[in-house]
């Protein structure tokens, strides 16, 4: 069975929204959802139109405006820092084929690469990262295995991209 579901840029359920943020990370909760879509609604990047519900409800679709659809691509395109360096990177690889130019995709998975592509670590002695080898606690070896198991797979699928 095939699920459709609407263009990238309209979302009909909000609710359906919520539990597809919530796939990997914290759940994403009405009271922190829709104060969102309020304020991009305001800024005018968004729009809002009520439509008729299923049943008394009416239902409300958000869309992005031209505006929102320009500052989507333009963060896109700039992103970079705590975008391509936390776990916000999932939200912008999410939509990063929204991009039309490769070059400007490329760019951003190449700021990627540079920054995990850095001695980086949970822990450290004085300014130097400490690796699996450095500490003796089962704990943070398991942290600094699975660490260092993930952003070699990333940097491999990104090599790989970019070639």
């Amino acid at each position: 069975m095939t699920r459709t579901r609407p263009a990238a840029d309209t979302v009909t359920r909000p609710a359906s929204l919520t539990a597809d943020l919530s796939g990997h990370a914290r759940p994403v909760s009405d009271g922190s959802l829709y104060p969102a879509f309020n304020r991009l609604v305001k800024a005018g990047l968004l729009d809002r139109r009520a439509e008729p519900g299923a049943s008394a409800a009416q239902r409300h679709t958000l869309s992005l405006t031209t505006t929102g659809r320009t500052e989507l691509l333009r963060r896109l395109r700039d992103a970079d820092g705590l975008e391509i360096s936390d776990g916000t990177r999932y939200t912008v690889l999410a939509f990063l084929s929204r991009l039309p130019d490769t070059a400007d995709q490329h760019a951003v998975l190449r700021r990627r690469l540079e920054f995990l592509e850095q001695p980086a670590s949970f822990f450290h002695d004085g300014d130097v990262p400490l690796g699996v080898e450095d500490t003796d606690d089962p704990y943070r070896r398991g942290m600094l295995t699975i660490a260092r198991a993930t952003s070699r797979a990333e940097r491999a699928w990104l090599r790989e991209v970019l070639s």
